[in-house]
């Protein structure tokens, strides 16, 4: 019972700041937040992600880079031109490493306007503290674990972060419904997401970048929008106002209404 808590909790947590700081904070600015509750959140963020930390501001260009690029060949992550989910992400790492390195070339228009926190994101990237941490996740099982099978589920806490780009990234492009025609592969893999935490509501985000709800249809639930709305009733971060919501989106705006 311990490790499925361990299991469930480690999990959920990750994809919830993968979610939150890295995909809807960093890469999209959909709210805004004080200096001190940003550095509360990307400490936070490596704290959750341990082991497959993902740097903020690399994330949010590779991120960019996706949307600019959606289902093309220049896209970091498209099923259109992967021949597996392996190959894809296989992909997006070289790329991901190529940014941190300051060795690919980068557009300026995906430049600027994310978190920026060189020291713990240098800490997070290497390879001692991906170590470390993917020790203490062992560490947990040898003292809870039953049979030995349960090691099984070891590397999935090492590889929570990739793993997640992996499954919405494929799944979100191949999978599902669409509420809006576009001239990518964007779906709606699940109607009510709570696996990723809205994530896979693709299609809708692909619409409305910018909207931080995902959900746009009345049986759509986006559980990572509704914490962020206790954030803000809690002053912790700021929406924008009604008529920009308006703008972000029908989810944005039915949302706020």
């Amino acid at each position: 019972m311990e490790l499925v808590i361990f299991l469930i909790a480690h999990s959920t947590l990750a994809v919830f700041f993968q979610t939150f700081f890295l995909h809807r904070y960093a890469s999209h600015r959909m709210f805004t937040m004080s200096r001190r509750s940003e550095r509360v959140f990307h400490f936070l963020t490596y704290l959750t992600q341990g082991s497959s930390y993902l740097v903020p501001w690399a994330y949010a260009i590779l991120h960019r880079m996706h949307h600019a690029y959606s289902d093309t060949p220049k896209d970091p992550h498209s099923p259109r031109h992967s021949a597996g989910p392996a190959s894809m992400m296989w992909r997006t790492k070289k790329l991901y490493d190529a940014i941190c390195d300051g060795t690919a070339d980068v557009e300026p228009r995906f430049l600027g306007g994310y978190p920026e926190w060189r020291t713990l994101d240098r800490i997070g990237n290497s390879w001692f503290s991906r170590i470390s941490w993917g020790a203490g996740y062992a560490v947990v099982y040898v003292a809870f674990a039953s049979h030995w099978w349960q090691f099984l589920f070891v590397p999935l806490h090492w590889t929570l972060g990739p793993l997640h780009g992996a499954i919405v990234n494929w799944c979100g492009h191949r999978y599902g419904y669409r509420n809006f025609d576009s001239d990518d592969d964007s779906r709606n893999t699940l109607a009510l997401d709570f696996v990723t935490l809205g994530e896979l509501f693709q299609n809708n985000h692909h619409k409305y970048s910018m909207s931080s709800n995902f959900a746009v249809r009345r049986f759509e639930i986006d559980p990572a929008y509704q914490v962020i709305r206790v954030f803000a009733w809690l002053g912790i971060l700021q929406m924008p106002d009604k008529r920009q919501m308006a703008r972000l989106g029908p989810g944005a705006a039915r949302a706020e209404g």
